[in-house]
């Protein structure tokens, strides 16, 4: 089974989530997880998600990823391919919000007199 290794470093400035290894289920959950932990007590730090040394992005990895940028997750990474991937998303990401812009608006406009 391949595994991720998940560290949190820590600095005045911000907390970042260093992945290792393959990003994919079971180890997204436990991605999260570590997330929601890292997320909850951040005292005006930024949180990074680091991607430099992950090898491989499976499907579920992808969706993990998306997630987390609905979030307001960012991300560091290096390598064609990781970069690709986070590029990709990140354009997915940004079609959906607005898509949720567009219906939000869509929910505001006044009713159509039918006189």
């Amino acid at each position: 089974m391949r595994t991720l290794k998940i560290s949190i470093l820590d600095s005045s400035a911000q907390r970042c989530l260093v992945l290792e290894g393959t990003l994919s289920a079971p180890w997204t959950e436990e991605l999260r997880a570590a997330w929601a932990r890292a997320n909850a007590d951040l005292q005006n730090r930024k949180l990074i998600v680091d991607l430099k040394n992950v090898t491989a992005i499976t499907q579920d990895g992808e969706n993990t990823i998306l997630k987390l940028m609905s979030e307001g997750a960012k991300f560091r990474s290096r390598g064609v391919l990781t970069k690709h991937v986070l590029r990709e998303l990140s354009r997915k990401h940004r079609r959906n919000v607005g898509r949720k812009i567009d219906v939000l608006h869509k929910g505001m406009e006044e009713p159509k007199s039918t006189q």
